[in-house]
């Protein structure tokens, strides 16, 4: 019997550390995951962030640009498996412009146009003065020009919107699918940022997958057309293949 015993306690800290290991192991898998997301490579690769995990839990510390990036990179982390929760404790380099404010309008349209499929190979340049929002730069088509303008006076609180892009096709060069070199981590945590800086969906409740860029969406939409809408300001993110909409519509 105290043979037994021994043996029983002997055991108990090489299970205990086998334990340990395995939740060691996922927290390095949240951890790399979360630093080799095409949005920490490509949109908060300039900004100096830390991410640690532990037992799940994530810790976001270090310097963010942006409110807008702010919020991405939570999502971002949020969204890898065995994430349990987020502790966002990113600072602003700066002081945070206050809400409604030009700052602020324009950092929001700024955001809101960077990750649209339809803008690549334009150069937008945004500026606010007394909540009018005006458009500079080139695009490469008339359409998109006229759908930068959409993107941007979508935001909610913009008061008027000029549109003075001009149009130049950009020359042709080999083409890029982004759509296969972006995680479907990224193409989650994207898509819910286009669908809360757009005005007609940022109240709504959504649920948002991703597989290999196919997104599925549920929850319920007030009618058709906001339904519609879900699925065209999805579709046009980058890194998005396809878009399930399974939304119900009307009231619950």
């Amino acid at each position: 019997m105290k043979a037994m015993f021994a043996l029983f306690l002997l055991a108990l800290p090489s299970q205990a550390f086998s334990q340990g290991g395995a939740a060691s192991q996922t927290d390095r898998y949240i951890e790399a995951s979360v630093r080799n997301s095409y949005v920490y490579m490509n949109y908060l690769r300039e900004d100096d962030i830390k991410v640690a995990a532990a037992d799940g839990a994530v810790t976001l510390t270090g310097i963010i640009s942006g409110e807008f990036y702010r919020s991405l990179a939570q999502v971002t982390a949020a969204d890898v498996p065995g994430v349990r929760s987020v502790d966002n404790r990113l600072e602003l380099k700066g002081s945070l412009p206050s809400a409604n404010s030009d700052a602020w309008f324009r950092e929001k349209i700024k955001a809101a146009l960077r990750f649209r499929r339809s803008l690549t190979g334009g150069v937008i340049e945004v500026d606010v003065k007394d909540g009018i929002a005006t458009l500079r730069g080139v695009a490469a088509s008339q359409a998109q020009k006229e759908l930068a303008g959409d993107y941007a006076g979508s935001i909610e609180g913009i008061k008027g919107l000029r549109n003075e892009m001009t149009v130049a096709p950009a020359p042709k060069s080999e083409k890029r699918s982004t759509s296969e070199k972006i995680d479907d981590i990224s193409v989650g945590a994207l898509v819910r940022m286009a669908l809360q800086l757009h005005r007609s969906t940022s109240g709504l409740q959504v649920a948002v997958a991703s597989k290999r860029g196919v997104v599925t969406v549920g929850g319920r939409a007030a009618n058709a057309a906001e339904k519609d809408l879900v699925t065209r300001l999805i579709r046009d993110v980058n890194g998005v293949k396809k878009v399930k909409n399974r939304m119900t519509v009307g009231k619950p």
